[in-house]
């Protein structure tokens, strides 16, 4: 028996090497090297001048500000869409079925759906030639907040209904039933149940659509049309124009702390 667990415990072992040289890889390893370059100046001196340049600098504390009301605007669209979507998936008989076609256009490239909403919502686009169909003058949609917050709400919904759908899908209906039977309403069953139980997959939907909203920059671009500025696009702009790789870093380390924060401020409290 000792000799078997020991042989599992060496296979388990071996089985994790490829999971630690991918983290190690592709999440330690681009962290240490922001917090390292964030040290350096455009000349490559080390210095703390990029910190206080950031904290001291209305534009970048705007930036901030706006990349988290930016982020607070998308996840609470995409949680007030998700829920009940999620909640009525899991009444339907073919629920897996509709959640897989929920979930298909995210195999679609990010940058193929910025294009394809460009058409959509253009002046000579599907929506102003509707408008122009019913009498009424064209708009101008793309690169506006209202674009910029739907289309990133629109790519970032199936990362919100996933995580609500499985914690829905988990409550035992035995409960929901005991809550029926003792008198309680469908209001009052919902409130005192069922939201409650579902709260870890709000929380992990809270995370898969906030942290990610914090960063966003093609879409700023493309969408947004640079009208929406981010501390995702600061950081593009640092590393691909200006090469100040230092400042860049430094952006994406404050990025860093502000998700852990959330990701801190959104996790399972233990009673």
């Amino acid at each position: 028996m000792l000799l078997r667990r020991s042989v599992m415990k060496k296979t388990s072992n071996l089985f994790s090497i490829p999971y630690l040289l991918w983290i190690g890889l592709f999440v330690v390893t681009p962290v240490i090297l922001i917090l390292y370059y964030s040290f350096f100046d455009i000349e490559g001196h080390f210095t703390f001048t990029n910190y206080q340049t950031f904290l001291s600098s209305w534009t970048y504390l705007k930036m901030g500000l706006n990349s988290v009301l930016y982020a607070g605007i998308i996840t609470v669209v995409t949680l007030l869409i998700s829920y009940p979507t999620a909640l009525i998936l899991t009444h339907l008989k073919h629920k897996q079925l509709w959640l897989m076609l929920i979930v298909l256009p995210t195999w679609i490239n990010l940058l193929l759906k910025a294009y394809a909403f460009m058409g959509i919502f253009g002046n000579q686009g599907a929506v102003n030639h509707f408008l122009h169909f019913m009498g009424l003058a064209p708009q101008q949609i793309l690169f506006t907040d209202f674009s910029f917050i739907f289309v990133a709400s629109y790519i970032e919904i199936p990362f919100m209904i996933l995580p609500i759908f499985n914690a829905l899908n988990d409550i035992d209906q035995s409960l929901i039933n005991a809550s029926r039977d003792l008198g309680a309403t469908e209001r009052q069953t919902f409130q005192k149940v069922i939201f409650p139980l579902s709260m870890n997959g709000v929380r992990s939907g809270v995370q898969s659509v906030f942290i990610p909203s914090l960063s966003l920059f093609m879409l700023t671009r493309l969408i947004g049309g640079n009208r929406v500025i981010t501390l995702g696009t600061a950081i593009e702009q640092h590393f691909l124009t200006t090469q100040n790789w230092g400042m860049g870093s430094t952006i994406g380390v404050v990025l860093i702390i502000a998700m852990l924060i959330i990701m801190w401020l959104t996790k399972e409290k233990t009673k």
